[in-house]
């Protein structure tokens, strides 16, 4: 099965970051969720995902696969047209771009424009550290939170990194109480930078936040499964979301789940076959498992999950390689899995073929509201 012909739709992914702060970064620290030095400096150099992304890159870039060859041929083509090349060459024609990681060292959402359509999603946490900074009052701070959500513009859907923070168990907190860890929160914090991890208060905005989108059926995509060393894993699985799943107030709020939740991946699959609102991605999950992983996460979000239901990400960030890579493993793995569909008789070729453009495209196409 070929699909490079069908045009992407990356519904997950964040903003490069400035040429000059990836110059001082190990080439390796883009592949590796981890932060301490011995994995950056060399044990990400070790993984399987690492030794064949080198391959892969250096076909792309036509050198050898060696990391300091690769580098040497990516600083000669400049950011610009390197980018180019990965989206060219990954076939991708729009992405939705988290700004909020990484947000000060970052190239903005305009500077992506200039390749192919670019659109927002709007991370709710960093939203709100920015607004609490700024906010002695909890009355004005919300406000201001709940109007910054209410039909923002030029955003198609929000995010939520309540996995790294305090847990995906999101629990239903009074004003009272979000309002009295706001002055907590308060008379501790000193002018600079600030990080949001106080569990009710999270908790509250995220109320707010289902609330809008049920009214004005924005997507919310969450974190779930596996990320980098700052979250708990354990409360990371996406059966901790149940309570919200079960509230009538949000049925009509569309629940991403990304990264395929690995290693919750089966759980992802059942809350997608069961709740209309809940949909999945296998981004990060591909490209940065082994290909046996990739294609084992894709086949098991598939064994349970209704493919309207299933898109493709990459989860990109900091260098275009990564947009590349996502791509060609998302079709490799995913033409893999719908081939054993076929060959099983789970499915038919053209009902393969017609799962795999829904998957790669048209999903995220129809549930973001994009236009043609």
């Amino acid at each position: 099965m070929k699909l490079n012909d069908i045009p992407l739709i990356d519904q997950h992914a964040h903003n490069l970051v400035k040429p000059e702060i990836f110059l001082g970064q190990p080439y390796a620290s883009a592949f590796t969720e981890g932060h301490h030095p011995k994995i950056v400096n060399y044990h990400a150099r070790y993984t399987f995902c690492y030794r064949r992304s080198l391959r892969d890159i250096a076909a792309l870039l036509q050198c050898q696969a060696d990391e300091i060859e690769i580098i040497q041929q990516r600083e000669k083509l400049g950011l610009e047209k390197l980018t180019q090349l990965c989206f060219q060459a990954a076939n991708i024609e729009s992405i939705f771009l988290d700004d909020g990681f990484l947000s000060k060292q970052i190239l903005p959402l305009e500077w992506h424009q200039q390749f192919l359509p670019t659109y927002r999603l709007l991370r709710l946490e960093f939203l709100a550290e920015n607004l609490f900074k700024h906010n002695q009052s909890f009355d004005t701070f919300i406000n201001q939170f709940r109007n910054e959500i209410d039909s923002p513009s030029g955003v198609i859907g929000f995010k939520s990194i309540a996995a790294y923070r305090t847990g995906l168990a999101i629990e239903s907190v009074s004003e009272d109480m979000a309002a009295h860890s706001f002055y907590v929160l308060k008379d501790t914090y000193q002018d600079g930078e600030f990080r949001l991890q106080d569990k009710h208060l999270i908790d509250f905005l995220l109320q707010q936040a289902l609330e809008i989108a049920a009214k004005s059926n924005l997507p919310i995509q969450f974190h779930t499964g596996f990320g980098d060393t700052d979250l708990d894993l354990s409360l990371a699985n996406p059966l901790h979301l149940r309570p919200i799943l079960e509230d009538s107030r949000y049925e009509n709020v569309p629940i991403v789940l990304l990264h395929g939740s690995y290693p919750y991946t089966r759980e992802a699959s059942y809350l997608a076959s069961v709740y209309p609102q809940v949909y999945v991605d296998f981004g990060l999950a591909v490209p940065f498992l082994s290909v046996s992983g990739m294609q084992e996460t894709v086949r098991m979000l598939l064994e349970l999950a209704p493919t309207s239901k299933v898109m493709y990400s990459s989860d990109a960030h900091c260098i275009p390689e990564l947009y590349y890579l996502g791509g060609l493993w998302g079709k490799k793995v995913l033409a893999r899995v719908l081939t054993d569909a076929v060959t099983d008789l789970d499915l038919t070729n053209s009902e393969a073929e017609a799962i795999a453009y829904s998957i790669l495209h048209e999903n995220a196409r129809n549930l973001y509201g994009i236009a043609e």
